[in-house]
C-alpha cells in the first residue's frame, strides 16, 4: 500500500533515479531474449550498434559514445573478440591507442540485428511518437548528467 506523499525528500517515489533505474532494467529485460537470437548481450549489442555506424574506433572513443570506462569496455570488448564479432589492433600512428573493428561476422550479423528495434516496440506497446519524446528528454537529461559536477551535501 502506497502512503500518501508527505514531502519526506527521501521517499523513493519523489526520486528521479529510481523510475530511471527500474526502467532500464526492465528494458534490459525485453531486449534480452530479443538479443540472445543474435549471441548478444545488452552492453555488447550497444558496442555493435556505434561500430555499424562508423568502424574502426579507438577504445577511447567508444568509452566515451557509450559512457564506460576501458575498465568496464575492455573484458566486454575481449569477449567480442572471442565471438569473432570484432578485431582488435594497435593503432600503426599510436601504439597506446588500440583500435576497434568490425569482422565479417559482426558486419553480417547488422542485417539480423534490424529486426531488434522493431521487436522491442512490439514488445513495449508506446506509440512511436511517444518513444520519440521520451528518448529526447532522456537525451536531455544525459547531457545535463554529463556536463554536471554534483556537490557533496
Amino acid at each position: 500500500m502506497d502512503l500518501p506523499d508527505d514531502g519526506d525528500p527521501l521517499d523513493l517515489d519523489r526520486q528521479v533515479c529510481f523510475p530511471l533505474y527500474a526502467a532500464s532494467n526492465l528494458l534490459n529485460r525485453l531486449y534480452r531474449p530479443i538479443l540472445a537470437e543474435l549471441g548478444l548481450t545488452y552492453p555488447q549489442y550497444l558496442v555493435m550498434l556505434v561500430l555499424w555506424k562508423k568502424a574502426p574506433r579507438s577504445v577511447g572513443s567508444l568509452g566515451d559514445v557509450l559512457y564506460l570506462d576501458s575498465g568496464t569496455l575492455t573484458p566486454l570488448l575481449k569477449r567480442m573478440e572471442t565471438a569473432g564479432l570484432i578485431s582488435r589492433t594497435r593503432d600503426a600512428e599510436d601504439e597506446r591507442r588500440v583500435l576497434v573493428d568490425l569482422t565479417d561476422k559482426g558486419r553480417d550479423l547488422r542485417s539480423e540485428a534490424e529486426k531488434v528495434p522493431g521487436a522491442l516496440a512490439d514488445g513495449l506497446g508506446i506509440d512511436e511518437a511517444s518513444v520519440t519524446r521520451l528518448r529526447d528528454q532522456v537525451r536531455g537529461l544525459v547531457e545535463a548528467l554529463n556536463g554536471s559536477t554534483v556537490k557533496k551535501p
